[in-house]
């Protein structure tokens, strides 16, 4: 009976991060790019002032600045997608699975500056009485109170998408496979059970402190690591410099050509194939359209919706422009690729100990680590809001402690069933947020229109 559920679950989570899913995604944020005339690329230096804190007032609504609002998001996005994500996407269809997952993140600009200016301009009051942001709100504070259905059912997908099952299972696994195991270290339920339990630690003081002690750890955590990462990446590139520009070409050629896929063709073709797989990895790395970056941008200390769409838009940026291309050219420069049968961050391990045989593994592991813990604040934040929406915000703490058994779980275990359930209910709160979105999407150009006049 379990096998079978489980091949139930399964199948449903494939189905939901399928073609449909990938249509609503990148379909809905090219119509959104077009609309907006491509303004995230026109603003771009506007919103880099934003982020500075050029245009922070303290008198505005909000809870958080700017920048503590883009790394909070950052830390929930920045983690396994960017580095064991990356790696799967090369290993199963070569160089030319990069570029689309490079179109997904600039198509992707567009959904989270739409999104992001919607968690502002319609931010609504919790039970408490404090203003709150998020795709919840803007759905029923924008499009009216009986939508609210969607937006209950956006919040109980968040409750169970916001677990992080998945992503402390992943970093169990690194740990074991970078660390113990190759220093002769025996791995069992005891050993991941101790990981576990300092996660669980390093986890709790943080978040029962929460959203101000979150966003605070999360805007230094994130840009060192980011640092870190490039830094270790360039000195990879510098070690093969010669094959740098080759490859940095083969991304565009076999973009078109295909010429590396191992799967079957699917969707029109070993192109069409590749198109899938590389805007599905783009999607799942800097979570444009989910609904989870809103939840952190919408608490931040602004009246303006605009400018904080702008700020919001630099995630996608950031995520897959930035950290998921360092990994893709680290992967491709190295040749490992090609020379080993490795996936997912065990490939991604491999690059880095082919440049720097003796510490670059451990290097990739810290980076791992902070990157996976980070995202650990960020999604009980939001678990915790999706909470308080469907409850009353004075039961929002319990979340916390169900979060946190949820860590044991995912480092003990290897539960297939809930981390295929996780990963395909996390993909179906999109289906609120890309719907909300796209009908108020006329409303937020008003309000860019009136925003730009007051900057001219």
């Amino acid at each position: 009976m379990y096998k079978q559920i489980n091949t139930w679950v399964e199948a449903f989570s494939s189905a939901v991060w399928g073609f449909p899913l990938l249509i609503l995604l990148t379909g809905g944020g090219l119509y959104l790019l077009i609309l907006s005339r491509f303004l995230p690329f026109r603003y771009f230096k506007h919103a880099i002032d934003v982020l500075k804190g050029k245009y922070d007032n303290e008198l505005d609504e909000g809870d958080i600045t700017h920048f503590q609002a883009l790394t909070t998001a950052l830390s929930s996005t920045i983690g396994m997608g960017n580095i064991a994500g990356v790696a799967v996407a090369i290993a199963v269809g070569g160089p030319g699975a990069v570029f689309w997952m490079w179109i997904s993140a600039i198509i992707g600009m567009s959904t989270k500056f739409f999104t992001s200016s919607l968690a502002i301009m319609f931010r609504g009051k919790d039970s408490e009485g404090k203003t709150q942001g998020g795709p919840m709100y803007f759905i029923v504070e924008g499009l009216g109170k009986s939508w609210k259905p969607l937006a209950v059912f956006f919040s109980l997908c968040g409750l169970i998408g916001a677990l992080p099952v998945f992503n402390v299972n992943q970093l169990t696994q690194a740990i074991n496979d970078i660390v113990l195991i190759p220093n002769g270290f025996e791995v069992n339920f005891t050993s991941n059970l101790i990981i576990g339990l300092v996660l669980v630690a390093i986890t709790s003081v943080v978040i029962l402190g929460g959203l101000n002690r979150i966003s605070k750890v999360t805007s230094k955590l994130v840009p060192s690591m980011v640092i870190l990462y490039f830094v270790l990446v360039f000195f990879i590139l510098i070690v093969n410099i010669e094959n740098v520009p080759y490859y940095f070409k083969l991304i565009f050629t076999d973009a078109f050509t295909a010429s590396f896929i191992k799967e079957d063709a699917l969707f029109g073709g070993v192109v069409g194939t590749l198109i899938i797989l590389g805007i599905r990895r783009g999607a799942f790395s800097n979570e444009a359209g989910i609904g989870t970056a809103p939840l952190a941008h919408g608490a931040a200390k602004t009246n303006q919706p605009v400018r904080e769409g702008l700020v919001a838009m630099m995630g996608p940026a950031i995520d897959t422009l930035v950290v998921c291309t360092l990994t893709a050219l680290a992967i491709l420069v190295t040749g490992v690729w090609k020379t080993t049968d490795a996936n997912g961050v065990s490939l991604t391990a491999s690059a880095f100990s082919n440049a720097m045989p003796i510490y670059g593994k451990y290097l990739l592991m810290a980076c791992i680590a902070v990157f996976s813990i980070s995202s650990l604040f960020s999604y009980a934040y939001y678990g915790g809001k999706c909470l308080s929406f469907l409850i009353g915000a004075k039961h929002q703490h319990y979340y916390n402690y169900f979060y946190i058994l949820s860590i044991i779980i995912g480092a003990t275990t290897s539960l297939s069933l809930m981390i295929n359930l996780i990963d395909g209910v996390f993909a179906l709160m999109a289906i609120p947020t890309m719907t909300a979105t796209l009908l108020l999407a006329p409303k937020v150009m008003k309000e860019v229109k009136r925003y730009v006049k007051t900057i001219q």
